[in-house]
């Protein structure tokens, strides 16, 4: 039970990990129409984000691993029951990959302008599905006596989930918005320390509501304590934008993503995917997780690959830190020239 506990913190940690990199990655690709304004905004844009957004989007494919590893019946049953929001995720995340890997094969104005909508709609999706189905973990869902999820996809977008949905949205938003801040200079980044105050004052009062909802439905001390210090680093990483602190801003929304991931761990232990609306037919971590050896492997496993990883990214973000601004974008050779 010791280990399964351990585990349940592991994947909790590898969900902050993913939120908290590939959220700001949402972020940036959210933010195209709005601090794009001719081709070189968005290549600048997406330069802020090409060399690490692959990167940051293993630590999902690592929570998934873990969770598959660690508490098989929790993911086959999150991964039957969700499985069209799952599906749609997916198809998101492979769009906005093809997108940036593709948008730049060919000058025509109409084929970047596609692959650019893939990028805003590819971000978007993730970063609002993820907080419902987060939500919907937390608020409990219908599940049988053998652990099987018997409701809809329809049941899932009900208002708690819903608000949790624009909860993220609105928070990996501004974390990109933040982010390109920090990453460019000149007009760009005075446009973006603007839109960062903006949605980032929507952010509040969302995730305030949220939090106080979860609070009232799902009361801990533990959960309270954690959504309480969630609030204060949105807020002081609203002000620091607002003193134009980009590299503090960042810290706080990063501490207010990993804080709020933590928090809906909390406000659902010990339990893995509560049953609504009887409680017997829980997920919990104790008749989830797998044997004792497999979770003895496993803690070695990442005793031993977890600490290279970390190194790893941070050693690319060390690497990949100064800004980009417009100067540094080369330009392209037009359409008909290189049709030729």
């Amino acid at each position: 039970m010791d280990l399964a506990i351990l585990w349940f913190g592991i994947i909790a940690f590898f969900f902050v990990g993913y939120f908290v990199l590939d959220g700001f990655d949402f972020g940036v690709g959210m933010s195209l129409p709005f601090l794009g304004r001719d081709e070189v905004d968005r290549r600048v844009l997406i330069n802020t984000i090409g060399p690490v957004w692959d990167l940051n989007e293993t630590w999902l494919i690592v929570a998934g691993a873990a969770l598959f590893a660690a508490f098989p019946e929790w993911y086959a049953t999150l991964f039957s029951g969700f499985y069209l929001a799952l599906l749609l995720i997916l198809l998101a995340l492979i769009a906005r990959g093809v997108s940036f890997e593709y948008r730049h094969q060919r000058p025509d104005s109409r084929w970047k302008k596609w692959f650019d909508g893939m990028i805003i709609v590819g971000s978007a999706v993730p970063a609002f599905l993820w907080g419902v189905a987060f939500a919907n973990i937390v608020q409990g869902v219908a599940l049988d006596a053998q652990h099987n999820y018997v409701g809809t996809l329809f049941d899932l977008l009900n208002g708690y989930a819903l608000l949790g949905g624009l909860t993220t949205l609105l928070l990996f938003f501004t974390h990109g918005v933040v982010f390109v801040s920090l990453k460019t200079d000149g007009p760009i980044r005075q446009r973006a320390r603007r839109l960062a105050t903006n949605s980032g004052a929507a952010a509040i009062l969302v995730a305030a509501a949220f939090l106080l909802w979860t609070a009232i439905a799902h009361f801990s001390v533990v959960f309270v304590i954690l959504a309480a210090l969630a609030a204060v680093a949105l807020i002081v990483s609203w002000l620091a934008n607002l003193r134009g602190s980009e590299g503090w801003s960042f810290a706080f929304m990063a501490a207010t993503i990993a804080l709020a991931v933590v928090s809906l761990f909390a406000a659902l232990f010990p339990n893995v995917m509560p049953s609504s609306p009887n409680p017997e037919n829980s997920l919990t971590i104790a008749n989830a997780s797998s044997t004792p050896v497999t979770l003895s492997v496993m803690s070695w496993v990442a005793l031993i690959f977890l600490p290279l990883i970390l190194l790893y990214q941070a050693f690319t973000y060390w690497i990949f830190r100064k800004r980009i601004t417009r100067d540094q974008i080369p330009e392209e050779a037009p359409a008909t020239a290189a049709a030729t």
